[in-house]
């Protein structure tokens, strides 16, 4: 499989969209729009109004069924349009618009924005352009009808995808990036489910706006095959006094979704970081307060809240909701420097696991993985909490592991050669651990984080010996710059 082939699964509709051929305002007639169409050779033309909102599409099929051999030229097209529109955003995902505009069999989609303002078309075949072949029944399959069958199918064709990109030496911190985008969509799909089956039983629509935000690996888009359930709610806020008519509809709504999620395979969290528990399901106003108070207090469990709570990404609803909240994360941590200190403490036995003399620390008490290096405990964790905290000191926003090292690094927080370094650590240990997951899941075993070293080559054994060294000694230099101590 060509590596070009499979961009497809990590490119977004903006990257293959192009400017509408024909925009009409409303009020526009029957023959004048027929005649830009014409002129333009368009097989469509969209109806907006002042703003850019789009209220309608005129297509060929609409031309030949009410407006050809009749006399209505002079007619407004605002009873002959298509409405409402289907439309995708800009910044979904280009399989997903596939997937979506073959089974409903469209040839053209108008593009919007976070507001539903157009700001451009996508047509069927440029976008296949980019996905030959066999790829289009994958898109299928990732792409199935809104029910829980076929998100099952999804949740399925989830790891044979990750295993055609492994085999394409696609990176791991890509293919990590594309099983989160595919989960975070489930829960997408998943709530508008409940939401509409709850508004067909009376439940009514949400009373107030809200956002689903998932936390930990999802929220740093750094998922393996198999993550269990961390998520949220953040709802816009109301009157006290109105809590009680309108936390059920919430409580329900998250039950529904985590009861399903559960089903499709992703696992309830043992810890209670879903939405069906208060603390994880407030309003934006109740959100700010709770962070600042676990910033206060400082006590241990307060402490592991915020460790998973602040990788947190929208997934679905207002995500304005969720851009305030991290914006006020962002501002707040930084004013919080023994808060940071505090948290480096709760972390402070997490190093990557090599030990004296280069060795590697293996695990001793489990029988069944006895000798193993448990990647994440001893590898991913490490890493991933040393960044997000030096991230939080230097007010960076992003949350992914990369993408918080290269912001750390455009800065100057990082050297060239530390940024380097955790880059390669961070490549290098992702890869062996999606390897193993892989050949676990085809072979049948329990799928988990453990690899025995012994199955490395002799330059795979150096590299992660090299990796492991490098989150070492940035933890140290973060031990000594949060909390003064030289060693």
């Amino acid at each position: 499989m060509p590596h070009s082939q499979t961009a497809v699964f990590r490119h977004l509709v903006r990257d293959h969209m192009v400017e509408a051929p024909v925009v009409v305002p409303l009020g526009s007639t029957a023959a004048e729009t027929v005649a830009r169409m014409a002129a333009s050779r368009a097989s469509a033309a969209v109806v907006t109004d002042s703003d850019g909102t789009i209220h309608g599409i005129l297509t060929e099929q609409d031309v030949v069924r009410r407006i050809a051999c009749r006399r209505i030229g002079e007619q407004p097209i605002d009873g002959l349009m298509t409405r409402p529109v289907l439309t995708i955003r800009a910044d979904d995902q280009l399989y997903q618009a596939i997937g979506f505009m073959r089974r409903k069999r469209l040839r053209h989609m108008p593009v919007v924005d976070d507001a539903g303002r157009l700001v451009g078309m996508l047509f069927l075949h440029d976008a296949l352009a980019v996905a030959t072949g066999h790829l289009v029944e994958q898109i299928d399959r990732l792409t199935h009808e809104d029910s829980m069958a076929g998100l099952a199918q999804v949740k399925a064709a989830q790891v044979q995808l990750a295993r055609a990109l492994f085999d394409d030496a696609v990176p791991a911190p890509e293919i990590q990036a594309l099983v989160s985008d595919i989960n975070n969509d489930i829960y997408r799909r998943v709530l508008r489910l409940v939401v509409a089956g709850m508004e067909a039983e009376g439940w009514g629509a949400p009373p107030v706006p809200f956002a689903a935000i998932v936390m930990g690996s999802g929220g740093r888009r750094e998922s393996y095959l198999f993550p269990d359930q961390d998520n949220g709610f953040v709802l816009a806020d109301y009157p006290d006094e109105a809590h009680a008519s309108i936390d059920p509809w919430f409580i329900e709504c998250a039950e529904r979704m985590t009861r399903a999620l559960d089903a499709l395979g992703f696992p309830l969290c043992k810890g209670g970081v879903m939405a069906t528990n208060p603390l994880w399901r407030k309003t934006l106003p109740q959100w700010k307060a709770q962070v600042a108070g676990w910033m206060r207090k400082k006590h241990e469990a307060m402490l592991l809240f915020c460790d998973i709570f602040f990788d947190f990404l929208p997934v679905w609803g207002e995500r304005g909701l969720a851009e305030e909240l991290r914006a006020f994360v962002t501002e707040t941590a930084p004013r919080n420097p023994m808060f940071l200190r505090e948290m480096f403490g709760i972390q402070a036995d997490h190093r990557a696991g090599i030990g004296l003399f280069n060795r590697f620390i293996t695990e001793r008490q489990d029988p069944a993985h006895r000798g193993q290096i448990n990647l994440k405990l001893m590898g991913t964790l490490p890493l991933a909490e040393a960044v997000r905290l030096w991230a939080l000191r230097h007010g960076v926003a992003a949350t992914g592991t990369l993408a918080r090292i290269d912001a750390l690094h455009a800065i100057g927080e990082m050297s060239d050669d530390e940024a380097d370094r955790l880059r390669a650590a961070f490549v290098l240990v992702t890869g062996l651990q999606l390897r193993q997951q892989l050949a676990d899941y085809e072979a049948g075993r329990p799928v988990d984080n453990f690899l025995d070293p012994r199955t490395l080559t002799d330059r795979e054994r150096e590299a992660l010996r090299d990796a492991f060294k490098a989150i070492n000694d940035f933890r140290t230099r973060l031990k000594s710059e949060l909390t003064g101590a030289l060693i």
